[in-house]
C-alpha cells in the first residue's frame, strides 16, 4: 500500500510540474511577445500624437 501511495504522490507532482512548464513556455513563447508588440505599438503611438501636436502649434 506504501508504494501505491508513493506512485500516486510521485505521479501527481511530476504532472503538475509538467502543466506548469507548459504554462511557462507558452507564456513565455506567446504572451509575452504579444505584449511586447502591443507596447511597441502605444509607444509608436503616443510619440506619431506628439509630433502632430507639435507641428500644428505656432
Amino acid at each position: 500500500m506504501k508504494q501505491l501511495a508513493k506512485g500516486i504522490l510521485v505521479g501527481s507532482l511530476a504532472t503538475v510540474a509538467a502543466i506548469a512548464s507548459g504554462v511557462l513556455t507558452f507564456h513565455k513563447t506567446v504572451i509575452k511577445p504579444a505584449e511586447e508588440e502591443e507596447e511597441k505599438f502605444d509607444q509608436n503611438r503616443r510619440a506619431a500624437i506628439r509630433k502632430g501636436r507639435s507641428a500644428h502649434q505656432l
